[in-house]
């Protein structure tokens, strides 16, 4: 622990106290132990890749509270009101990320959309950035996250981008395989390329599932 850290800022300190507001968000759905084991497996999931660690425990716990409205959805505790779409890369700082956010923006409030990598990266690619940011789209609060069970189990449409068999295949869900450079090892043209791509592909996912883009 470094010592001029307060006792109630350790990390260790945040993560339990996390623990206890979504083991209350959660009550009646998982124990207190199941939540605070999800909670401290996400922080280390995380951690594995991390370059910086001042906002982990932040982190860790949005990724466990999404972990655990997945693992709740997949058990059928908790209702699914519009359909959920995975997207998984390799690493989660390119083309599943981009393909999330246009999936939010055009999608709005009738879809629910994650993502995940098979071996996270630490950020988000900076080109990545760029070229989301030409499109008003905002990557700021996003981060590469590691593929879980849980959120595959949770999905409708899971939607792989050159991460070959890392996914796990249930029964019941839609598997789409979308062929996309890799925007880690374009130039800028390049990845506004593959944004584009991606933009035409989601348009067309969206027509699948009857959902209309929002303007």
């Amino acid at each position: 622990m470094n010592p001029q850290q307060p006792p109630l800022l350790t990390p260790d300190s945040v993560l339990h106290r996390a623990s206890e507001r979504l083991a209350i968000r959660f009550g009646g759905v998982f124990s207190e132990e199941t939540v605070e084991r999800v909670v401290f497996e996400s922080y280390a999931a995380l951690a594995r890749t991390a370059t910086v660690n001042t906002h982990l425990p932040s982190l860790a716990t949005r990724f466990a509270q999404d972990r655990l409205t997945a693992l709740a959805q997949s058990k059928g505790a908790i209702a699914k009101p519009v359909p959920e779409v995975l997207f998984v890369c390799v690493q989660n700082a390119g083309r599943s990320q981009m393909a999330a956010a246009l999936l939010r923006e055009l999608g709005g409030n009738g879809v629910h959309v994650r993502s995940a990598g098979s071996q996270p990266a630490a950020d988000i690619g900076t080109s990545v950035v760029q070229a989301m940011n030409e499109l008003d789209i905002d990557l700021a609060q996003e981060y590469p996250k590691p593929l879980t069970d849980d959120v595959v189990r949770a999905a409708d449409v899971v939607i792989t981008m050159g991460c070959g068999d890392a996914c796990p295949v249930y029964p019941g869900k839609r598997y789409l395989d979308w062929q996309l450079d890799d925007p880690d090892v374009l130039t800028l043209d390049g990845v506004r390329r593959v944004r584009d791509e991606i933009k035409a592909h989601v348009e067309e996912l969206l027509q699948s599932l009857e959902i209309t883009p929002n303007a």
